[in-house]
């Protein structure tokens, strides 16, 4: 291990974007900011209602997924007659929390927002959001305990709940059972078999290459700036290795244990496991034309990748490392600071939130997996496939380490992953790969946390 013991509590003087930084997004009405491989993210300016106690929300949530969120504030509005809810959907990405952050700071922020999760630790510490009343979610049936275990832990800081889940969106593998199924890769009710190994992932893409002439799985890695680090990451939190990204001291990585992943990644794309270079787009076009049998993605492809096959299968990444983990995260409601908070509209802003998680039987159909743990376990939700066959996954999810950087639509996720591209393209040694990335962690632990 390089250095450390434990993941640890992150530091606590941590602050969020400097309201100094540029914001790059456009913010217009039907503005859309191309998110590689999270482009069902991306976003436009919704409309709103006009009377009622105002309750304004920010997300950036496009494509499916905003359409089935207009659908679902559709329901909202209609069960609140006395609550106007303004939606507005902004770029995904940076731009959008560096708006977040200039609102915040500058006494113009709505009432309400979507921030992923792993994003949190780099707002909450710097005063530019305000802490949930565990009492009030109750007046409006949310419950700690109907939130994973796992999930609500990244919601606190400082012992206090900063964020209120919508959902978790883990990294996980869809199948088509037409080539699953002679593989012999499926449990008679349809399930993908149990894979407990590395060499067992790597047997069952041979497998199904077998069957198409082609490759066995689906990944597009290539100038993507996720793709390679959410398969790493979960893996890394599969093999129980300890870290500690403490800010101002070097990396606690465990670099031997990082090494196995990567080579193990390497291995897979030997051109009959999985195609070598592979980008986003291409995976997605060799999986929907059987190409391939499986593809390593999110959940958020849920959608298009069931137009291709109805009968779409899914399951979490197999535990090839020992412990149950799911690299994701969630798409959650923070409370902006206000500076003259008004009180109708925080009680106003509770009743909605609360109204919207309630309908995540609804939002499940963007194959996200909803928080509550009551919505889940419904006979409704249960009989969703492949919702249901891959749900388990965010009862082990594994966020971005708690810092400032980390998270989606980060630097620090596209800079791991072009230190991995070198390796992963057959460019270079795994080793090399390991030590250009803690390299590039010391560097981003060293710098202070914008003012």
């Amino acid at each position: 291990m390089t250095h450390g013991t434990a993941e640890r509590a992150p530091d606590p003087g941590a602050r969020g974007p400097s309201r100094r930084t540029m914001m790059q997004g456009t913010l217009g009405a039907g503005a859309l900011v191309a998110a590689g491989s999270l482009s069902s993210c991306a976003g436009s300016i919704a409309g709103a209602a006009t009377s009622g106690t105002l309750v304004r929300i920010w997300d950036l949530l496009g494509g499916s997924d905003g359409q089935i969120m207009g659908e679902i504030v559709d329901e909202v509005r209609v069960e609140l007659p006395d609550i106007s809810i303004d939606r507005t959907t902004l770029a995904w990405g940076a731009p959008y929390y560096t708006k977040l952050a200039m609102a915040s700071t500058g006494g113009r922020a709505p009432e309400a927002a979507v921030m992923h999760l792993s994003r949190l630790i780099g707002y909450a510490p710097g005063g530019l959001l305000e802490p949930f009343d565990m009492d009030m979610l109750e007046q409006v049936g949310i419950r700690e305990s109907d939130i994973p275990a796992a999930l609500f832990e990244r919601c606190l800081f400082q012992d206090e709940m900063y964020a209120l889940p919508l959902d978790t969106h883990p990294f996980i593998t869809f199948y088509n059972p037409a080539i699953a199924e002679p593989a012999g890769l499926l449990n008679p009710d349809g399930t993908l078999i149990e894979i407990t190994s590395p060499d067992e992932f790597l047997d069952a893409g041979r497998a199904m290459a077998d069957v198409t002439g082609a490759q066995g799985i689906a990944y597009g890695y290539l100038s993507d700036p996720a793709q390679a680090w959410r398969l790493f990451w979960g893996l890394y939190g599969q093999s129980g290795a300890e870290y500690d990204f403490t800010p101002g001291q070097d990396v606690g990585f465990d670099d031997g244990t990082a090494v196995e992943l990567l080579e193990f990644m390497q291995s897979m794309l030997d051109g009959t496991v999985a195609a070598p270079n592979s980008d986003y787009g291409s995976a997605i076009a060799n999986f929907t034309t059987e190409q391939a049998g499986l593809i390593l993605s999110g959940v958020w492809e849920k959608t298009s990748l069931q137009g291709a096959f109805p009968d779409l299968g899914g399951s979490p990444v197999p535990v090839m490392f020992g412990t149950p983990a799911a690299f994701g995260d969630s798409h959650s409601y923070v409370l902006p600071r206000q500076l003259t908070p008004n009180p109708a509209r925080r009680e106003a802003t509770y009743e909605v939130l609360g109204a919207i998680l309630k309908q995540g039987l609804t939002w499940a159909g963007a194959g996200h997996i909803p928080s509550l743990i009551p919505v889940v376990e419904s006979p409704e939700y249960q009989d969703l496939v492949p919702q249901s066959n891959y749900a388990q996954a965010a009862e082990s999810i594994f966020l971005d380490p708690p810092v400032w950087f980390a998270g989606s639509g980060s630097d620090f996720q596209n800079r791991m992953c072009q230190a991995m591209q070198t390796a992963l393209q057959g460019l270079g040694s795994a080793r090399d790969s390991v030590d250009t990335m803690i390299r590039e962690m010391n560097t981003f632990l060293a710098t202070p946390a914008p003012a």
